[in-house]
């Protein structure tokens, strides 16, 4: 072997080393960027290609179906072609059909392009994730970890606001063009650092009914979630067809998985407690966030009287502050039982949730900001040593695996919590309304002096139900909150289901 070769393969040390995280940490907030940039560009984007906005909703839809098709695949991906070449061409391709999304001249085209974009970028949050804990020592685990638990954390929220921005001062193709130059440094950059990292390739044969299983539920399991709302859920003949394909699909996955010799998603890491414990722990608690996080800026825009800006101005506290906190997280996980943690930093989700529940249409912007920069500050103590506990627990070779599926079950928790939030919400607030014209003005007072001040009749009756509507939604806001903080104090108990960390190899990541 030449020095040169041995320079190859020689552990990254140092600068290096961080260089190489900083490229994972990178690649991963451009991934979980795009789950959320395109959200407010729906009406830009409807308008630039002769569309309706329900029409280029499929802008998300297809991105978000195409992804969570690759997310559990990971692991045989990996396994099959290498975790680092998976990744380098994962992040190319993401590029490439990002700037193929830039160009469409259709809606037909982009959402092509969005499924090609969603399947190349399923796999690069979690083998970002399982790339960290390859190169860095169990010493310095914590610290990976918090590196890319801060960018899975803030992509979401800067989101909405970067692409609102851009859509505002530039035009909606630049949300896509702008991921190409970013895409191709970091795959180039990811193998220059990391193909001293690849590990042998084992050419097992492909599960192809496994595939089709999967493609089929999770496609239908999406699309339910992301139509129910609209088609008044099972009143819907589409949904209840959706809802029995990715039941009867489901069903004959899991029992094809867990038999098949050489299966395509491994089912089987479920088998250690810690890990089974921490993936049940984090989609209650990523359900409970996603819940909250959808309805504030909803809450504020539509009833608060704020703009797209202010609105994502106040929800961006939450990230903010989260990186500031994430390296202490980071260090205590480190020398602290990660179970006592992510019970304190989920219980305290579910402390501060409980304080929104006393929000009034009377608070102002700092009022509104406070609990969310609270939040941002728990959230680190309950993200990353949760990702360290529960991979931790797993053997090295499952770690990509693992990684797929607990970023998976994250993902369907997040779109089952999205959905549930915004209907509940919508049904209580015409719940409320309705209790709350029994009660209000049974007079006629209120509405004659209104009349008085100058309004006729329907004007008077429709400033009324404004101020109905207005508390009626507010009242909505604070139950769903109630739940939401259930959902976190259940969340927070689940944790202790996992066994005690013997090390620092658990609290962190596999042993090399």
């Amino acid at each position: 072997m030449t020095h040169n070769d041995a320079q190859a393969r020689a552990p990254l040390e140092g600068g290096m080393l961080w260089a190489a995280a900083i490229v994972l940490a990178t690649a991963n907030f451009v991934a979980v960027l795009d789950m959320t940039i395109a959200n407010v560009s729906v009406p830009n984007i409807a308008g630039g290609l002769a569309a309706t906005n329900n029409q280029a909703t499929w802008v998300i839809t297809s991105y978000a179906v195409a992804e969570a098709i690759t997310v559990p695949l990971t692991g045989w991906l990996a396994a099959r072609f290498g975790g680092v070449r998976v990744f380098v061409t994962a992040m190319a391709l993401f590029g490439l059909f990002s700037a193929l999304c830039g160009l469409a001249g259709s809606l037909g085209m982009l959402v092509a392009a969005r499924v090609l974009q969603g399947l190349a970028g399923g796999p690069l949050m979690p083998l970002s994730q399982t790339l960290l804990m390859r190169i860095f020592p169990p010493s310095k685990a914590s610290a990976a970890i918090g590196l890319w638990a801060m960018t899975t954390l803030v992509a979401p929220v800067l989101g909405p606001i970067i692409g609102g921005w851009i859509c505002d001062n530039w035009s909606w193709p630049w949300i896509f063009h702008l991921n190409l130059p970013l895409a191709l440094a970091c795959a180039a950059g990811s193998w220059r650092l990391l193909k001293r990292y690849e590990q042998p390739v084992v050419r097992d044969p492909v599960d192809r009914i496994g595939l089709v299983l999967l493609i089929v539920w999770v496609g239908a399991l999406q699309l339910m979630l992301d139509e129910g709302k609209d088609l008044d859920w099972f009143a819907s003949p589409k949904i209840i067809a959706l809802a029995a394909v990715a039941a009867t699909g489901f069903a004959a996955f899991l029992i094809w998985e867990l038999t098949a010799e050489h299966p395509a998603v491994d089912l089987r890491v479920f088998r250690h407690r810690g890990f089974t414990a921490g993936v049940v722990t984090n989609s209650l608690a990523i359900a409970a966030l996603f819940a909250a996080n959808v309805l504030t800026p909803l809450w504020l825009q539509t009833w608060m009287g704020y703009s797209a800006s202010d609105a994502g101005t106040a929800t961006a506290w939450t990230g903010l502050v989260a990186v500031f906190f994430a390296p202490v997280a980071a260090m205590l996980s480190a020398r602290v039982d990660a179970r006592r943690v992510v019970f304190g930093g989920v219980l305290a989700l579910a402390l501060i949730t409980l304080w929104r529940t006393d929000a009034s249409t009377d608070m102002d912007y700092w009022q509104i900001s406070y609990p969310l920069m609270a939040m941002g500050a728990a959230l680190p103590f309950f993200f990353i040593p949760l990702t360290g506990l529960a991979l931790g627990c797993v053997d090295a070779h499952e770690t990509a695996s693992a990684a797929g599926l607990m970023n998976f079950l994250r993902t369907v928790s997040g779109a089952f919590a999205t959905s549930l939030a915004t209907t509940a919400w919508d049904d209580l607030r015409r719940a409320n309304h309705a209790e709350l014209a029994g009660y209000v003005d049974p007079e006629r007072s209120v509405v004659r002096q209104l009349q008085a001040s100058g309004l006729d009749g329907d004007g008077a009756r429709l400033t009324l139900d404004r101020l109905l509507d207005a508390q009626s939604v507010m009242l909505a806001t604070n139950e769903v909150m109630s739940l939401v903080a259930v959902a976190f104090f259940v969340a927070a108990c689940a944790v202790w289901l996992a066994p005690r960390p013997a090390g620092p190899a658990d609290r962190g990541l596999p042993a090399h």
